[in-house]
């Protein structure tokens, strides 16, 4: 009996499957896993710089449907300290990056640049503060209290960063995920690459 060899592919063929499983795996990424943002402003500095591109955990938080954002599963979510990326609240196509200050239930209070929440001033000493002995109008805020599944959150360059003091707190459902990792960047006024920072963890 003769032996039957199998009918070999053609190679534009086999190129096209094999770049097929490629997309749906990054699509499959994309939208469950990990998604990618570039940094364009100065609120997170020094802890982001201006020309990072970093990667977004979007399972930190529990599980959304791509689209419809409807909640697959919640996990816990974010804490102290997270840096988070979420739709700005008052324009939900533009995306912002800040640090979670205040989670719900806490009462919110700034005096004199210092944050103070439930009454004890809190050290940060991730912030920096470019104009000090300059008091702006978001360097004193009277207390306020968090609402559930809702976030105070503030850029790490205090004196340069519109967020929570400004607009108000974001709820759970607009946040993306907590920012992860630094997997690129580039250093806009010398245009080179900050190779010190090519896989930096972000906290």
């Amino acid at each position: 009996m003769a032996e039957l060899t199998p009918k070999k592919k053609n190679i534009f063929r086999e190129y096209g499957e094999a770049l097929f499983v490629a997309l749906l795996v990054a699509t499959f990424i994309r939208l469950f896993l990990i998604s990618v943002f570039t940094i364009p402003s100065g609120s997170m500095l020094n802890t982001i710089q201006i020309g990072d591109y970093i990667l977004v955990s979007k399972l930190s938080y529990g599980l959304k449907l791509p689209i419809t954002d409807t909640w697959i599963y919640k996990g816990d979510g974010p804490q102290y300290g997270d840096i988070i990326v979420f739709k700005y609240p008052k324009n939900p196509s533009v995306d912002y990056i800040k640090r979670v200050v205040g989670l719900p239930g806490d009462v919110i209070e700034v005096r004199n640049k210092q944050l103070y929440r439930n009454g004890e001033a809190v050290h940060e000493d991730y912030i920096i503060h470019l104009r000090n002995g300059f008091d702006g109008p978001l360097d004193n805020m009277r207390p306020f209290k968090i609402m559930e599944d809702q976030y105070f959150v503030m850029g790490d360059n205090r004196d340069n960063s519109e967020d929570s003091r400004a607009w108000g707190t974001v709820h759970r459902d607009q946040i993306y995920g907590k920012a992860w990792r630094v997997y690129w960047s580039w250093n806009p006024r010398e245009n080179s690459i900050r190779f010190d920072r090519l896989g930096k963890k972000l906290e």
